[in-house]
């Protein structure tokens, strides 16, 4: 009789009986399918690629950071067996280990400002890694991304022109960088979507309510000074922290912009203006927006600073 009652309870046992680990498989599964995608050369696989961190999100959103964890587990576990060492490490440090910093970072109930850092920190230690990780290559970093430029524009049947290559060097790192800041965002936006949607958590994370620590305006500024000091030519790894480093500032002047916004009666063609402009004249106006998230996080420091103390 004890047995049995044993024998019954145990089947409420495992991983089935708690959602926390199914969340992992599901999400380390997934993850890892649309990572082998990209790695394969399947149709679709780029696009797959930039999608592979929307599950690892949802498990880790949904479920808190043991789940992303053991998703981030799952999902390694199996890009090691089908696939290779390779795929598994770009995974890892353009994907896996961004998501589950995030999350953590982020903490239960979520607070952005620490996230929001990580986008430009991390981008920008992979900047750094790959620097050291090349230094005994010829030309190092720069020159990696010489070869990559040359190898690129010749695969689209354009001219290896010598300015436009070197333009190309000095951007490219950075260029990557933002790109994953931007798909890891856009991928947490979407997961939180998709789970308030199904029921899963009560509200999605106030995107616009996100502000930058007071002391991250210090790193872009270090990164700018060294930028300036560096030599004629061999500036593309400054250049590449500087330009990451600022990619938090912008998104923090987006979510001031929306802020400020909120309270107009034109606040749609306010917005639409805006972003029509940042596409037309992306550069100019992108760091109109960056300058306006200076100056929101140096009044959001002082207005904190001149609050009074809670009683």
């Amino acid at each position: 009789m004890a047995g049995s009652m044993d024998e019954e309870q145990g089947k409420g046992r495992g991983i089935a009986a708690d959602p926390r680990l199914l969340a992992a498989a599901a999400a380390g599964l997934a993850s890892a399918v649309l990572g082998l995608w990209a790695f394969r050369g399947l149709p679709g696989g780029a696009f797959a690629l930039w999608l592979a961190s929307l599950p690892l999100f949802m498990a880790g959103i949904g479920f808190g950071g043991f789940t992303i964890l053991a998703a981030l587990a799952v999902a390694s576990l199996v890009l090691l067996l089908l696939g290779s060492s390779l795929g598994l490490g770009l995974y890892l440090a353009l994907f896996g280990v961004p998501a589950a910093a995030l999350v953590l970072a982020a903490g239960r109930p979520a607070v952005l400002g620490l996230p929001f850092a990580l986008l430009g920190l991390i981008p920008a230690a992979g900047v750094l890694l790959a620097a050291f990780l090349l230094g005994d290559a010829p030309g190092g970093l720069e020159g990696a991304m010489r070869e990559a430029a040359e190898v690129g524009l010749q695969r689209m049947g354009l001219p290896a022109n010598q300015g436009l290559v070197e333009e190309l060097v000095r951007i490219k790192a950075a260029a990557i960088g933002f790109w994953v800041a931007l798909a890891l965002l856009v991928n947490a936006a979407a997961a939180a979507a998709l789970l308030k949607r199904a029921g899963v958590i009560a509200a999605t994370p106030a995107w616009r309510e996100a502000r930058l620590p007071g002391w991250y305006p210090l790193l872009p500024a270090l990164a700018g000074g060294l930028w300036l000091a560096a030599e004629e030519g061999g500036d593309a790894v400054t250049l590449s922290l500087l330009l990451v480093l600022l990619v938090p500032v912008f998104l923090h002047g987006l979510a001031a912009l929306h802020r400020a916004s909120a309270a107009l009666r034109g606040r749609a063609f306010v917005l639409g203006g805006a972003y029509a402009a940042l596409l037309i004249l992306s550069v100019p106006v992108a760091l109109g927006v960056a300058g306006y998230g200076f100056y929101d996080i140096l009044n959001g420091t002082r207005a904190r600073r001149a609050a009074p103390p809670r009683v």
